[in-house]
């Protein structure tokens, strides 16, 4: 069973080392978001993107987001975000471009999935070269 501890390297083990495949990382995520984690009781998903100075210079953020709601003894204690990220050099294109969708808006998990597929968000960046890429997960 994925429990919230292991998602990481559950995850990372899935897609494998060091891709910049960002259409075999989006299939492999899907198919993960599917799959139950031990305590979850709703699924959220985000796809956001956008031109961002998180890391202290402005890039092109492309992100594929599971959202944890961890408990314990029944009670809430945290939130923690699994992150399939991906950055590119901000081009005008790029530039343009932002969004966020939660997947908790749809009626479904397929719908949601649907939807960010069509976006221009998600289409024009998936056929470009990363300058980084990285799967990580963090308490927010």
């Amino acid at each position: 069973m994925i429990t919230v501890m292991n998602a990481e390297s559950y995850l990372k083990n899935k897609i494998g080392e060091g891709t910049n495949d960002i259409k075999k990382v989006w299939e492999t995520f899907k198919a993960f978001c599917k799959e139950p984690v031990e305590g979850e009781e709703d699924k959220e998903i985000l796809f956001q993107c956008g031109v961002y100075d998180f890391t202290g210079k402005e890039l092109f953020h492309l992100d594929f987001v599971r959202q944890f709601t961890v408990y314990e003894e029944d009670e809430y204690s945290r939130m923690e975000h699994l992150y399939c990220e991906f950055l590119f050099k901000p081009t005008d294109e790029l530039s343009k471009l932002e969004t966020g969708e939660w997947s908790m808006d749809y009626d479904d998990i397929d719908d949601f999935f649907h939807h960010i597929e069509k976006l221009k968000e998600f289409k024009i960046p998936l056929n470009l070269k990363p300058i980084k890429s990285e799967i990580y997960q963090e308490e927010v």
